[in-house]
């Protein structure tokens, strides 16, 4: 199988994600409904996640794609300021310290990244 039958879905093509540069924005049917999501490239990999704050459930770039902060270092929550690391989701500083974004399955194959809506997590 292939494609969405097989629970992968085309995000982008690799090099749309840079490493430490804007994250791209998705929609991912999960779990049944219709959710927003987001991907970034850190340390040479592609990390996505629900775009929630585990705070309070907002998005958290404050322009579309807008997720890291002045540093480039960190994501960050526009409405919140909860820091959080890229690569794990882990919330470093703020009102949700020590708890994580939740975390989307992501594969990087061929010069294409697609999120596998088949495996949970």
């Amino acid at each position: 199988m292939r494609g969405e039958e097989s629970g992968l879905r085309l995000i982008c093509d690799s090099a749309v994600l840079v490493e430490g540069g804007d994250g791209l924005r998705f929609e991912v049917v999960w779990r049944g409904e219709k959710a927003a999501a987001f991907a970034v490239r850190q340390g040479g990999r592609v990390y996505a996640y629900f775009n929630r704050c585990a705070h309070v459930p907002m998005e958290l770039d404050w322009n579309p794609g807008k997720f890291r902060d002045l540093s480039g270092l960190y994501l960050i929550c526009a409405t919140h300021g909860a820091l959080y690391l890229p690569e794990n989701g882990h919330c470093i500083a703020g009102p949700c310290k020590g708890r994580f974004l939740e975390k989307l399955p992501v594969e990087e194959r061929d010069g294409k990244v697609y999120v596998n809506t088949s495996k949970a997590i």
